[in-house]
């Protein structure tokens, strides 16, 4: 839209000495007569563009102009930059140019202090590899949620059955280390989380849906392992070689260092495939102590793994 192309070229100029009008054209794909007509209305509207000929010319906004900041602290503003940065590994362009507007109202005396504060914590969420992959699916998943189109895929479940899903797209979730979406299911009628690892063949369809409100205080992502009644609880030691290992996955305060050198500690987890795989994880470097048959259950699973190297 014309009024979005326009905004950002007014940020783009608040943030930036001088820019090409060829570099603006490329950036939004129109032409650079339209880049110049929309210089025409920013001017009309009261903002001070101008231009410079010559061989360092450009477009530029006039010295001094600055953005009204008052609504937000800088301190305010440095955590929304930092929350940015953290989830600008996924579709970046939209953040990026957030980010952009975002420095345009810091005063250049206190650039300096600024980037100080956002650079004093980095979340990362982009995983070790499938990064493209997860990316791909997030910007079809995020364009669906816009338009409130329905979209289709194959899931695999984590017991390995494949079955086709029509869902209707509600809310993208980042949760223990992965993404999910959260949406109602045409097929089972009702609300699911579907992991993005486990869909194939996503595609955003034609079809339009109606969106309901959704209580965020009560979706399923909050609380599902806060019960302590729907664990196990599961008591592992860590031998001195794999301490590393303890100190990555587990709290320093809940671990218990023994007499040989190594880790005790007591997690509560659901008893699923997952938490079977999760333990495996540790190699030989881990035992579980309690209770017994997780021990047992684990060791068949370990003979198994065995056997098909032998």
């Amino acid at each position: 839209m014309k009024i979005d192309r326009l905004l950002s070229i007014v940020i783009l100029l608040i943030n930036r000495p001088l820019i090409q009008a060829k570099e603006l054209a490329d950036m939004f794909e129109v032409s650079v007569r339209t880049i110049y007509r929309d210089i025409e209305s920013i001017n009309e509207a009261g903002i001070p563009v101008v231009t410079y000929q010559g061989a360092g010319g450009g477009i530029g906004l006039m010295e001094g102009y600055r953005l009204d900041r008052n609504l937000l602290t800088q301190r305010e503003l440095a955590d929304i930059f930092t929350g940015l940065q953290s989830i600008s590994s996924y579709g970046g362009g939209a953040h990026t140019l957030l980010m952009e507007k975002i420095s345009s109202v810091i005063p250049p005396s206190q650039t300096a202090a600024f980037r100080h504060k956002t650079n004093q914590l980095i979340v990362d969420f982009s995983p070790w590899g499938l990064q493209g992959i997860i990316e791909e699916r997030l910007t079809l998943l995020k364009k669906a949620l816009e338009e409130n189109v329905l979209v289709t895929f194959e899931y695999v479940n984590a017991g390995g059955a494949s079955s086709q899903r029509t869902v209707e797209p509600y809310t993208l979730v980042h949760k223990g280390q992965a993404w999910y979406l959260y949406g109602f299911c045409r097929g089972r009628r009702d609300f699911r989380m579907f992991k993005l690892h486990r869909m194939k063949s996503l595609a955003a369809g034609s079809d339009s849906f109606e969106r309901q409100e959704l209580p965020l205080h009560e979706l399923p992502w909050g609380d599902g392992w806060k019960d302590i009644r729907n664990t196990t609880r599961i008591l592992l030691r860590f031998l001195p070689a794999g301490r590393h290992l303890a100190e990555d996955y587990f709290d320093i305060a809940e671990l218990q260092q023994d007499e040989r050198g190594g880790y005790t500690v007591a997690v509560h987890y659901p008893e699923d495939n997952w938490l079977y795989g999760f333990l495996l994880s540790f190699g030989t470097l881990m035992e579980v102590l309690e209770p017994e048959h997780v021990r047992h259950r684990l060791g068949e699973l370990a003979a198994g793994v065995a056997a098909k190297y032998r």
